[in-house]
């Protein structure tokens, strides 16, 4: 499987609208690790607001710096989409420094194994040393993910009724 992490620009824009398509036609509302493309209408707009975010003079107040990504297969189709957030707020430390998600078509193929562990090369070029990942514990797909790249239990917190864990990957 070869996969490639890019980084979102305008050319993207017809691939990545169908990317959010596929998972509003599948009844999924919530694209995780997509910096909010699941609510916003333009891509343009999208664009701008995640491309500010990647620099400290430019990252919206209410956010940290984050790398936002593409996963593109062989053919250029985009896959999956990932973020890394170089640091974590209040608000971030239970939810960590990543979130990711595959288009719903493409599930259990292994591109979310291989997706976290390209931007552990990421991480580890932007000076991380570790990464905190939070998961509910009901989604088996998502901890085998984290575990298979060298994710160690760390805790668990309740949100929205639900059980999450937190998983360490030490780079």
């Amino acid at each position: 499987m070869l996969l490639t992490l890019i980084r979102p620009e305008a050319d993207h824009k017809e691939k990545a609208i169908d990317f959010r398509q596929e998972f509003f036609d599948s009844g999924e509302k919530v694209i995780n690790g997509s910096e909010l493309f699941d609510n916003i209408e333009s891509y343009d707009e999208w664009l701008e607001k995640v491309t500010a975010n990647t620099d400290p003079a430019t990252v919206d107040p209410s956010w940290v710096v984050t790398d936002t990504f593409f996963a593109a297969d062989e053919a250029g189709r985009i896959v999956g989409i990932i973020d890394l957030r170089h640091t974590l707020n209040d608000f971030l430390k239970d939810f960590g420094n990543c979130g990711y998600s595959v288009r719903p078509t493409e599930r259990r193929k292994g591109y979310a194994t291989e997706m976290l562990r390209l931007l552990l090369s990421e991480a580890k070029n932007a000076g991380m040393s570790e990464l905190h990942l939070s998961v509910e514990r009901s989604n088996e797909p998502s901890v085998k993910t984290i575990v298979k790249n060298g994710g160690e239990y760390e805790r668990s917190f309740e949100f929205e009724g639900e059980t999450a864990d937190i998983y360490r990957i030490t780079i």
